[in-house]
């Protein structure tokens, strides 16, 4: 059934890993796809939108043999894709469908992107818009705003472009489109989003220029293959560190965590609440930042106030920090986070339904909330919108709530974090 139980635990200790990063699974895929040779990527996330990417590729003519936690892409270069036989299902994939679209653009062929309920309600305008200034040839539903997307690939030119709202897929989007120009395509940020493209596909022999927020690549460079290591995933290992400040007498590490600073707002956030966190045996891993995270619940938390700024490196973690904000002394307000509308959910509406259902004081507005703190927990009946990272994080907060809990929706889990639960279970048992 789509459904879990869950009760207020008396513990919560362990070491484990996390499952692989989702946002270097995905480009990982990409990238060893429009390389020439063989890649293998190792540690690789096997959830529904990582795979999702695969089946994509796949489906234009790309050999890639899924040996499980490796996969082994033989790559046919960035002008080596073959128009697919039928329209590509990305899922429950934004990543997919939005990177997709800029590989498309500049590939000689017709094809067509959708996905599911949840997907096809997702805004594909903020992405369709610079791809079209760059001479795409793209057709989506309700005014180019929405999928699915008809694309059929054309020679692209490079433009420079300020970017109204900060977002790694759209960024990354472009620069992948920038591979099929002639000459330099700059991106311009108005606030750092997560840098994974940046770091990995100069790795592969693109050539990225990085300085402040502008990002510009030089189109007609071959992609040459290489091995990648996925690092542990930090939005995974986030529930489990709010749910170790959270719940009485606990204790874990989190074993080969990614650290990257991009995608690490959450830990400066819960350090500014009074969190004690340790970062212990930092390297790097495939050119990204690794560390284990040990954490356990001792000085209270204390409400912060989160602005527009602190969104971009913390956009996946905004449930588990609304749980975070249910045992902070005071009121924590998050303003300027507009953009959590238009996730897998509605995601600020979301929480505050959720969170009232168990008792929580909280107000809506129409780009953040605020949560009362110290909040006392009540079990109820509980929806997760069909939203993945939703469930995980109400599934954290009836580990503290008195009664039983019950979530619905939480098949959704599967999208990023297969083995979300069985972790939860030796954590508590």
């Amino acid at each position: 059934m789509d459904r879990i139980e869950i009760k207020k635990a008396s513990h919560f200790h362990g070491e484990f890993y996390p499952t692989p990063d989702k946002s270097i699974s995905h480009r990982a895929v990409i990238f060893s796809s429009l390389a020439q040779g063989k890649s293998v990527i190792r540690n690789f996330l096997r959830a529904d939108d990582p795979l999702s990417t695969i089946k994509a590729f796949r489906e234009m003519g790309v050999e890639i043999d899924d040996k499980g936690m490796d996969v082994i892409v033989c790559g046919n270069g960035i002008h080596g894709l073959k128009e697919p036989h039928n329209v590509i299902d990305c899922g429950n994939s934004g990543t997919t469908m939005r990177l997709l679209a800029g590989v498309l653009a500049g590939n000689h062929f017709f094809s067509v992107l959708t996905g599911d309920r949840s997907l096809r309600s997702r805004p594909m305008g903020r992405v369709i818009t610079p791809l079209v200034q760059m001479g795409a040839d793209i057709a989506a539903r309700a005014d180019n705003k929405y999928p699915p997307l008809a694309v059929k690939g054309r020679q692209l030119q490079p433009i420079r472009y300020p970017m109204p709202i900060a977002s790694a897929q759209v960024k990354s989007s472009l620069l992948l489109a920038g591979l099929y120009t002639e000459g330099s395509t700059e991106i311009i940020e108005p606030a750092k989003s997560r840098d994974h493209t940046e770091r990995m596909l100069p790795a592969f022999g693109a050539k990225i220029t990085v300085e402040g927020l502008s990002v510009s690549i030089q189109g007609g460079a071959e992609l040459q293959a290489r091995d990648v290591y996925v690092p542990g995933d930090f939005s995974s290992a986030a529930f489990f560190i709010v749910g170790a400040l959270t719940i009485e007498d606990s204790d874990i590490t989190i074993k080969d965590v990614g650290i990257n600073p991009t995608r690490t707002g959450l830990l400066n956030v819960l350090k500014r609440m009074g969190a004690e966190i340790r970062i212990e045996n930092v390297r790097e891993l495939s050119g990204e930042p690794v560390a284990d995270i040990h954490c356990s619940n001792g000085v209270g938390l204390n409400a912060v106030t989160i602005t527009k700024e602190d969104i971009p490196s913390m956009i996946d973690e905004f449930p588990i920090l609304c749980i975070a904000a249910t045992q902070a002394r005071g009121t924590t307000t998050i303003r300027g986070a507009e953009e959590l509308r238009v996730k897998e959910s509605d995601r600020i509406s979301s929480m505050v339904k959720e969170l009232r259902k168990m008792g929580v004081e909280t107000e809506e507005f129409p780009d953040g909330l605020s949560i009362t703190g110290r909040a006392d927990l009540q079990g109820a009946v509980l929806e997760s919108h069909e939203d993945h990272r939703i469930a995980m994080a109400l599934s954290i907060a009836a580990l503290s709530a008195e009664g039983v809990t019950e979530i619905h929706g939480v098949s959704s889990v599967n999208i990023s974090f297969p083995g979300f639960f069985d972790i939860v279970r030796r954590l508590t048992l």
